[in-house]
């Protein structure tokens, strides 16, 4: 069966918005592990980095200062891991859906920060990055990405069951006459 122009669309703005929001966490993390200060990658650079993320993750004053460096220390490996499964299309509902969750309770936590009106570097894509009007426009573009690849996932899964349903239920509509 031949895919119709606007299903081959649909697939096409999928890859997109997968190759995009990949790179959004894939870029995200290494602005989170790349070296400070000018100098090779090293496991000390890294752990610099990490530090580093670790106060700007405890500026949010949502967790303990324990909790703050468990989050710095493991978000940036999530968020590698996270870029790679959404690109590669790996049961993408469910990576999608990890995104879109995982970018909403980013989006919360820096509405709740502006509105609280702490002036603070927000740490997204590493250090330097002020919270303000422009981070919040980006972040829900960013949402919206996500959401867009998950409903686009959802729907192209369904489209894809929906002949073999049908398939079978005409066969069972046969084998009952």
């Amino acid at each position: 069966m031949a895919a119709t122009p606007r299903s081959q669309t649909g697939r096409i703005l999928l890859l997109i918005g997968r190759i995009a929001l990949a790179s959004i966490f894939l870029v995200a993390a290494y602005g989170k592990l790349k070296p400070q200060a000018p100098g090779p990658w090293s496991v000390g650079s890294m752990k610099t980095s990490l530090s580093m993320f670790a106060m700007q993750v405890d500026s949010f004053q949502l967790l303990s200062s324990s909790s703050a460096d468990l989050v710095a220390h493991t978000l940036p490996f999530f968020e590698l891991f996270l870029g790679l499964w959404v690109l590669s299309g790996i049961v993408l509902r469910l990576s999608s859906l990890v995104s879109t969750l995982l970018l909403g309770g980013f989006f919360a936590t820096l509405i709740r920060t502006y509105l609280m009106g702490l002036e603070i570097n927000c740490g997204c894509f590493g250090p330097g990055e002020r919270l303000g009007p422009k981070r919040l426009v980006l972040e829900s573009l960013m949402l919206v990405l996500s959401l867009g690849v998950t409903i686009g996932a959802f729907i192209m899964a369904r489209r894809k069951s929906a002949p073999a349903e049908s398939t079978t239920s005409a066969v069972g509509l046969e084998q009952a006459r």
